[in-house]
């Protein structure tokens, strides 16, 4: 048995884990974009590193574009297998990969308008709606805690690990040469105590484990302020300054956390009063999903719906649709707060919000998620002076302000608690996936000091045979 490491190998994105088993049946965990301003990222995206014909089965641990966003494309190119994921997973890459196939189409419309000027060949987008509407119908729904046979040698089970509505660890037991290894991949682990959702689930001894690294070596602030931070970051900003305070956000996860946050504000009478506009019709659709789920809510979630039956709404929001209403936004001198897509600020209609307030120091661009280093939310982050967008140089006047509880990565201690079902002697290797290189360098280490006695970080396309 082998197991290959075709993405998420030393960065974050691109999440793509394929096992080859002695009969040559081939499983791929995740089938992830990569994202990101690096020069290698489109390279990346057009090449898999293997034959999409020859995989038998893909599990999907969430609906993130980093972990699924290269489904359509891998059908595309003739991937006939099953894919496996939860259902409430299923519903958010119903929306997610619709909105992907629409970037991608237009980002290609965008380039072969310059290629045209430059007598060059169009390209072709990544994938297509039609691409997405076949890979739907390949998707087969798993619930959490249930053993389902792929075949008569691999069983798979889902644990909750509370990254996202529907994130789940992916567990395998692999039946070869008499022997059974079992292998389980974390996908993305959430936190424990996390505003909405279920802390990770414990899960059974494994021989191999996959564990993402994103936060490997560092520590999240505590949960508890994230209201107070925004309260205050809202109200000095808009009440006491006059300005914005754009907000880029994932449509997924991020956006339904910070509306939360925003509607407890307002039950304790402490909301700003200023208009709230979450401009993303992906955002929009992606909290009806969450809403549509109750199920994955924590203790505390129900019971503030006891007294409030839609903990992601309160006085003063407004979700936009039309682009004529977005742009409207940018023409409105007028204090108010802007969550919108995306949470690197890489794409979408926030770049525009960011480009038309970047140079006003009235102005808060407030940073709640990973943001890759390449990113435009990356070089905000690090404190670039000037910064480059749609084309031209705009200086960082506007204050960059963040709040790193909100992460829906779990920290060290996280990824540490999440382990901590393991007996460290009976784990044959660990892998770090999913992070920095330097991160997961000083996240081995820690890692040995527990009592792993094997940890690797694998580099992209590194193939290790299991023995």
């Amino acid at each position: 048995m082998k197991i290959a490491f075709h993405g998420a190998a030393r960065n974050v994105t691109g999440s793509k884990h394929l096992i080859t088993l002695k009969d040559q049946t081939r499983i791929l965990l995740d089938c992830g974009m990569f994202q990101g301003r690096s020069v290698d990222t489109a390279s990346w995206n057009a090449h898999f590193g293997f034959d999409p014909t020859l995989v038998n089965y893909l599990i999907l641990s969430h609906a993130h574009i980093d972990h699924c966003g290269l489904i359509p494309k891998l059908v595309a190119e003739g991937f006939e297998g099953a894919i496996f994921c939860t259902p409430a997973t299923f519903d958010l890459v119903k929306i997610l990969l619709m909105d992907s196939a629409k970037i991608q189409e237009q980002d290609a419309f965008y380039l072969n308008k310059h290629r045209a000027k430059r007598g060059e060949a169009p390209i072709k987008p990544l994938y297509t709606d039609d691409d997405v509407e076949q890979a739907l119908r390949q998707f087969k729904l798993v619930n959490y805690e249930v053993e389902h046979r792929l075949n008569p040698d691999v069983t798979l089970r889902f644990t909750d690990v509370g990254h996202i509505l529907g994130s789940a660890a992916v567990h395998l037991a692999i039946q070869e040469d008499d022997k059974t290894t079992r292998i389980t991949f974390s996908g993305d682990v959430g936190r424990y105590g996390d505003l909405l959702l279920n802390s990770p689930q414990t899960f059974p001894q494994a021989d191999y484990v996959l564990i993402e690294s994103t936060y490997g070596d560092s520590f999240h602030d505590s949960i508890a302020p994230t209201e107070d931070q925004l309260r205050q970051i809202i109200e000095e900003t808009c009440i006491q300054k006059g300005g914005k305070v754009i907000i880029p956000a994932f449509s997924v996860g991020r956006t339904q956390e910070i509306l939360y946050n925003l509607n407890a504000l307002e039950l304790k009478g402490l909301l700003p009063d200023v208009p709230f506009y979450v401009d993303s019709p992906l955002s929009e659709k992606a909290t009806m999903v969450v809403k549509k789920h109750p199920e994955v809510y924590n203790s505390g979630v129900k019971e503030v719906m006891k007294n409030d039956h839609d903990p992601f709404d309160f006085k003063g929001l407004s979700f936009i649709e039309s682009v004529e209403d977005s742009m409207a936004l940018n023409d409105d001198p007028a204090p108010c707060v802007i969550i919108s897509a995306s949470g690197m600020a890489e794409a979408g209609r926030v770049k525009h919000h960011i480009k038309n307030t970047i140079s006003n120091p009235n102005n808060t661009i407030l940073i709640v998620g990973y943001c890759e280093p390449n990113s435009l939310g990356g070089k905000l982050m690090a404190g670039q002076e000037v910064v480059h967008i749609f084309g031209d140089d705009y200086w960082v006047n506007a204050e960059v302000r963040t709040i790193r509880s909100m992460s829906a990565h779990g920290d060290r201690n996280d990824l540490i608690h999440f382990l901590s079902c393991q007996d460290p002697k009976q784990v044959k290797t660990l892998f770090l996936v999913h992070g920095e290189y330097e991160v997961q360098q000083n996240f081995k280490a820690t890692l040995l000091e527990k009592g792993f006695q094997k940890v690797e970080i694998p580099d992209r396309h590194q193939e290790f045979e299991l023995q």
